[in-house]
């Protein structure tokens, strides 16, 4: 059997005094972006709250966790105005680790990145931009991509040109946790399904048994 990349166990996560995560516990899944945060060392949590191919992960710096592995594509993108593309993409090569993923690599995933390499990256698209924030992540050589609404404010059409190149990640052996307000999607891309309500789980199980409905009824009570 093999061994749980993720797992988080009665994480809380706060913001100052304010409490955001309230005791969740989740295996290789997704939830919310302060969910992400805490994964990716941008929060603090309990030493013992999360673990990464069998190590205790929670408070370690965001810096150490990348070294080890785990890259997070943010909300919103954050990406560099005063660079071009290429520059943004290769930011997230600095720490040379070993692996598949090269600029060649990006760039044969998404060819309109090559194309508007030189351009800077606020020449690009939303969709543009969504899939440099990807691959620089992927330059990372990640074994964990944390995703966080990678839909968001995109046209459909974009939406799913993009969740159509996740596959390609998947067959590298990088694990995703997708954060994801689109229902269809997330259920058509995900093994495993988490809803968090006022950071705590609402519903979780594999994506093959739920339903909208059921995760409706999580959110909304209906």
């Amino acid at each position: 059997m093999s061994e749980t990349l993720l797992a988080v166990r009665g994480l809380e996560a706060f913001y100052g005094d304010f409490q955001a995560l309230f005791g969740v516990s989740m295996a290789n899944g997704a939830g919310k972006s302060t969910l992400l945060k805490s994964i990716a060392g941008l929060l603090r949590a309990r030493t013992d709250a999360i673990t990464f191919a069998g190590e205790p992960i929670g408070g370690m710096p965001a810096y150490a966790l990348a070294a080890r592995g785990i890259a997070l594509v943010p909300e919103g993108r954050a990406l560099f105005p005063s660079l071009t593309v290429e520059e943004n993409l290769l930011i997230g090569g600095q720490l040379r680790r070993p692996g598949a993923w090269t600029l060649r690599r990006v760039y044969e995933l998404f060819p309109a990145l090559g194309e508007r390499r030189k351009l800077p990256s606020t020449a690009l698209s939303g969709g543009q931009q969504q899939m440099a924030a990807l691959g620089r992540a992927l330059l990372a050589n990640p074994q964990l991509l944390l995703c966080d609404e990678i839909s968001l404010g995109l046209a459909p059409i974009v939406v799913r040109d993009i969740y159509a190149r996740l596959p390609a990640v998947l067959a590298e052996g990088t694990a995703i946790v997708l954060v994801e307000q689109d229902v269809v999607q997330a259920l058509a891309a995900a093994a495993r399904v988490y809803c968090l309500q006022e950071g705590r789980v609402a519903l979780s199980g594999a994506a093959k048994d739920l339903t909208r409905e059921a995760i409706a009824a999580a959110y909304f009570g209906v």
